[in-house]
């Protein structure tokens, strides 16, 4: 199964906190788990030079020591960019095989959903799951079904209708616009595929 339930929370490559973290979510509930952090040594190292680099500029406004000093940290931050494709591309690996164990991947709706919204028994979502109880003919009125829903914008138990009688959110919307770049995406959505803004 490969996971695309991600996004990119890495520091950037050459700074002294340099490293490798995703951020994987939910499709369902919209819980998060973090991979743990990875360094990134040579990144880190380059980090630090431009930051002598740059403190021995703010003292020593001229002199061949700072200058060398310059250059380096501008050579260490190109090889850094270059040579760290291959160092992520590693990470990201060694992070979906941990996220593995806690995501499954409904081949009903083409979710990717945490441990907490998946039934073992029947390989589905809860969503699908609800779905294929309703088709096989359990026994539901419309109002038990109407109850049992949750808003998800504030969890209040639904008491029918298209609206969430507490915040007013959409209850048939399938997708939202981020408030920051305008971009529409799937409602449980947590953060946003263009700008990054969260929900």
């Amino acid at each position: 199964m490969k996971l695309s339930n991600y996004r990119d929370i890495s520091p950037p490559q050459g700074d002294v906190r340099a490293g490798f973290q995703w951020e994987f979510v939910c499709d369902c509930c919209g819980e998060t788990w973090k991979s743990p952090f990875t360094p990134y040594r040579t990144g880190q190292i380059s980090g630090l030079i431009r930051r002598v680099g740059y403190v021995l500029g703010e003292f020593y406004k001229v002199g061949a020591l700072t200058d060398i000093v310059a250059k380096v940290g501008r050579a260490s931050g190109t090889t850094v960019e270059s040579g760290g494709k291959g160092t992520k591309e590693a990470a990201l690996q060694q992070a979906i095989a941990l996220a593995q164990d806690r995501y499954h991947r409904c081949e009903s709706c083409k979710t990717t959903v945490c441990d907490n919204c998946w039934d073992e028994d029947r390989d589905l979502c809860i969503k699908c799951d609800k779905i294929a109880g309703v088709g096989n003919g359990a026994a539901t009125s419309q109002s038990s079904d109407a109850s049992a829903m949750t808003c998800p914008s504030c969890q209040t138990p639904s008491q029918g209708g298209r609206f969430c009688h507490e915040c007013g959110f959409d209850m048939a919307s399938t997708h939202k616009s981020c408030p920051s770049c305008g971009v529409t995406m799937a409602r449980q959505a947590r953060f946003c595929t263009d700008c990054g803004h969260g929900f």
